[in-house]
């Protein structure tokens, strides 16, 4: 059966792990909902309940919450074939403090909790790919937490160009110095001293 590009992208995701039968792809499709957001408009806002699981079929946004002094700290960027959210404001119904922002016009698909719960009972070995799923997060946040502590921010910028090649050149550098945690003017120096650097190995 052919589906349109952005049920392909999800399905595609998911095969990664389990294999469906086709009228459990269409059970599954028809769980979700599409969801379109412009650029510079909220998908979440602190203090709103997280009513969906998002998967990104087009587009650019970013997650993160705001600190003390008002400065944006950001946790992750999401494009196409992303999941994103808050897995823990979304199972336990209570308030997120992430705020996620469309950085591009970006398209999503997603699941409700009550389709969620419903998918597993309809087809169990769903349970198996959100275990994944979250292990992998998991994994991930306790990396950036690592890189955190242990790398210097050149060398965080430096990871983050290796292993998001498909992101660094579609966000500003205002958000990447949110996400590498420094200033926008640090950020400026750092990327203009790697570009020196790499010119210079070339």
């Amino acid at each position: 059966m052919n589906y349109k590009e952005s049920y392909t992208l999800i399905l595609n995701n998911i095969a990664r792990f389990i294999d469906l039968t086709e009228l459990e792809k269409q059970k599954y499709l028809s769980l979700l909902t599409e969801i379109k957001v412009k650029k510079k408009a909220f998908l979440m806002q602190a203090g709103d309940v997280t009513k969906y699981e998002y998967f990104v079929t087009k587009g650019c946004l970013k997650v993160y919450t705001i600190n003390e002094d008002g400065a944006p700290h950001i946790s992750m960027f999401a494009v196409e074939d992303y999941w994103t959210g808050d897995i823990a404001s979304f199972m336990t119904k209570e308030s997120t403090r992430y705020f996620i922002t469309a950085t591009e016009d970006s398209e999503l698909l997603g699941i409700s909790r009550t389709n969620y719960e419903l998918l597993f009972q309809e087809i169990p070995k769903f349970e198996r790919f959100y275990r994944i799923l979250y292990q992998r997060s998991l994994i991930s946040y306790i990396r950036r937490s690592n890189h955190g502590i242990s790398l210097t921010a050149e060398e965080r910028y430096i990871e983050f160009k290796k292993k998001y090649p498909n992101v660094v050149n579609r966000v500003t550098q205002k958000d990447l110095a949110g996400y590498i945690g420094i200033t926008p003017e640090f950020m400026s120096k750092i990327i203009t001293k790697v570009n020196r650097k790499q010119k210079v190995l070339n």
